[in-house]
């Protein structure tokens, strides 16, 4: 590293992509460089650009870009945990989704909302039925739904794009699992369908292909090591492709199982550490200048 690498003075004029390019070359300043180019290769070389999300990558607000991200090309399939189902839906159904949950949880109203159990248990109990995966199910629901803000979600989104979102539930996690119409037989087979829908996913990484976890500690994690397995198992190399974490601290599960075990010899994996509601939205602007 020397003087050359060091960043430069941002010139207004140049805009995002001036921005971008005075960044250092050192560090997380270069390493966001490098991924912006995976990406752009993976997309230009129709290589996989899977996304999984947590679902406070959801509840702060970014579907919007998200879909964004959907309609331009840049999201090949995505993963979310139980939760994600659940603030989308509510994003879709009232163009909101927060709870208190320090005050509610004391009186036993936390994740009492009817609406949200009805209809995300009554979706994935039709879905179980004809075979649907659990991801499938919820966003044919809410993209056939009357819901006044449905164009804000994710997996409606997804949905009509043809895009496949696969959902992994930890049964017991989620508000609508304590819900009268809750299924366990339901959620589990759906939940297994979508987990060997992720597995078909993952096949398309090698070559250049790039999985992105953003704001999952834990369940997807855990799910992306498992499916990783199950695929290389089946005969698939998965040598060559790159991973990145997303997130505002740094977690052991996405460290070791995204960034460091999955990658083969020709992969690389970043972690970048910054809020979603920042980092989301500067990623995807970034894409957007084609450089």
């Amino acid at each position: 590293m020397g003087i050359g690498d060091f960043a430069k003075p941002f010139q207004p004029e140049s805009g995002l992509a001036g921005f971008i390019d005075s960044l250092p070359d050192i560090l997380a300043g270069k390493d966001f460089k490098d991924f912006l180019g995976l990406l752009r290769n993976a997309r230009s070389r129709k290589k996989a650009i899977l996304f999984g999300l947590g679902a406070h990558v959801i509840k702060v607000g970014l579907n919007p870009v998200l879909i964004r991200l959907l309609n331009d090309g840049w999201v090949s399939g995505l993963a979310l945990n139980g939760a994600g189902i659940i603030h989308d839906f509510e994003i879709a159904f009232c163009g909101r989704t927060s709870e208190d949950v320090a005050i509610q949880i004391r009186t036993g109203e936390f994740g009492m909302a009817r609406e949200t159990g009805e209809m995300l248990n009554a979706a994935i109990r039709s879905g179980a039925k004809q075979g649907c995966g659990l991801g499938a199910a919820v966003g044919k629901m809410i993209a056939g739904s009357g819901l006044p803000f449905k164009d804000l979600s994710l997996l409606a989104s997804a949905h009509k794009l043809g895009i496949p979102v696969s959902v992994h539930v930890a049964i017991g996690t989620d508000t609508i699992h304590f819900h009268p119409r809750s299924s366990g037989e339901a959620l589990g087979r759906a939940s297994l369908a979508d987990f060997f829908l992720f597995c078909s996913l993952l096949e398309g990484l090698e070559g250049g292909g790039v999985y992105i976890n953003v704001g999952s500690a834990v369940i997807l994690p855990e799910v992306f090591l498992k499916a990783l397995s199950y695929v290389r198992n089946r005969g698939a190399r998965l040598e060559r492709f790159s991973t990145a974490v997303f997130d505002f601290l740094q977690h052991y599960r996405p460290q070791q199982n995204v960034v460091c075990r999955a990658v083969g010899k020709k992969g690389r994996g970043f972690y970048f550490i910054g809020h979603h509601e920042i980092m989301i939205p500067l990623l995807a602007a970034a894409l957007a200048t084609n450089r």
